[in-house]
């Protein structure tokens, strides 16, 4: 990798080359099979310094006329997989999540060694500047003529951008006099792969889809796409529904998880994840407006191994209302029978840091004006002040007018302080039963 110097490169005896250390990759050739006699003399001349028993494949032998020239006498040929590695022929492209590690070489060009060198190589980046190696408590004592120190180092990556490899030397030169190279190599930090997400939420139920592409040259195999939910949060990864014979093997699933291919150059894969609350005193503790669902964290490999890990940003659910007052259902009875009364036990819980109330409840019944219930006894209901950050529990008697399934709706708070109606209770769906 060629870098730029801070001064004039003709008066120093030291010049620093820089290689990226990176995994090989496999080396594949077109095969192209042709008849050695080719070599020697024309295709149309070969057959006669051929015998021709030679020519036929009746006894096994191999058929050299030119119709057979390009046939594979073995199906691995045709991968074109040579069984070499390559080494990198130039300095390729670095992505972010992986470990840049170089190679760094110190050369003296100069007929005289040089003395108490000290070494140092950092990273530049818009925002930081990481030091990955200073040997200013140990100097290098000597690089004699002709000789070299090599010495390497590694980054791991968490920027985009533009990236400056500093490497600088102060030595003494042949002469004694102290000298300073600084050097200078740029490259560039591109992103693997782009994270889209959409978020659905199904009544108590959030569904988070995430959609991976890749953007590199090369496949990748994610090793890990977890989800990693915020506080009082709990996330399943769900997938399609395996057969009985695959249920059998679960264990042996969870021990082992093959990789998922997400092919090079514009390759996807989908991820979908069922978020839920941890538990409904949970609700009590949710900061106001606050919608964080969480992170993912993406591990993966290339084809060789090369390793790479990349963690989004919080991903951001619809926002939280934060509610004043909640009503909810504690208990019902198991068997509601038509015409007889049955207690239905609620719970007001105030979610905010001051006292509220004294409350009226009552039930309104279906805005249409159809009630398939009455209240049994008080229409209307006094609660006393509710503390902050506590809860009363009460029970309403009603009475069911309608056979089947029926909604419980309409049972209403209001603040008599300041006058406030809240939001009713959710619809209530239950079985009710002749006898």
């Amino acid at each position: 990798m060629s870098g730029t110097s801070g001064g004039a490169q003709a008066n120093h005896s030291l010049a620093f080359r820089v290689m990226r250390l990176c995994r090989p990759s496999l080396h594949v050739e077109t095969p192209l099979l042709f008849d050695p006699a080719d070599l020697l003399l024309g295709e149309d001349d070969s057959s006669s310094l051929l015998p021709s028993e030679s020519l036929s494949s009746e006894d096994g032998g191999a058929d050299l006329s030119f119709r057979s020239r390009f046939l594979l006498s073995d199906p691995s040929t045709a991968s074109g997989l040579s069984g070499l590695l390559v080494l990198p022929q130039s300095f390729g492209a670095i992505y972010l999540g992986e470990t840049f590690c170089s190679y760094i070489s110190i050369n003296n060009s100069s007929t005289f060694e040089v003395r108490e060198i000290v070494i140092k190589a950092e990273i530049q980046t818009e925002r930081q500047r990481i030091l990955l190696l200073d040997t200013s408590k140990s100097p290098v004592e000597t690089i004699r003529a002709g000789g070299r120190y090599d010495f390497i180092v590694e980054h791991d990556v968490k920027e985009l951008g533009a990236h400056t490899l500093v490497c600088s030397a102060m030595y003494n030169d042949g002469d004694g006099e102290r000298k300073y190279l600084p050097q200078f190599f740029k490259f560039i930090v591109a992103n693997p792969l782009s994270v889209r997400t959409k978020v659905r939420m199904v009544k108590d139920l959030t569904f988070l889809e995430a959609c991976i592409e890749n953007h590199t040259k090369a496949n990748l195999y994610m090793d890990q796409v977890e989800f990693q939910p915020a506080q009082n949060w709990g996330a399943t990864v769900l997938t399609a529904d395996m057969s009985l014979d695959e249920k059998n093997f679960t264990s042996d699933r969870e021990i082992f998880k093959p990789p998922v291919l997400i092919k090079s150059g514009g390759g996807i894969h989908n991820f979908l994840y069922q978020l839920k609350l941890s538990s409904q005193e949970s609700t009590q503790t949710r900061i106001e407006g606050s919608n964080i669902l969480g992170k993912l964290q993406i591990t993966w490999r290339t084809n060789l191994g090369e390793p790479g890990r990349l963690q989004t940003q919080h991903i951001l659910g619809s926002p939280v209302p934060r509610k004043e007052i909640d009503l909810q259902v504690v208990k019902i009875p198991p068997a509601i029978i038509m015409h007889k009364p049955f207690e239905v036990q609620l719970r007001l819980t105030n979610q905010t840091e001051r006292a509220l109330g004294p409350f009226e409840i009552w039930f309104s019944g279906d805005a249409n004006g159809e009630l398939a219930f009455m209240v049994n006894g008080l229409q209307t209901m006094a609660l006393p002040e509710i503390r902050a950050l506590t809860s009363t529990d009460l029970n309403m008697n009603l009475i069911s007018t309608k056979l089947g399934v029926q909604k419980i709706t309409g049972i209403t708070v209001f603040d008599s302080v300041e006058k406030k109606t809240y939001e009713p209770l959710p619809d209530l769906e239950i079985f009710v039963d002749l006898d």
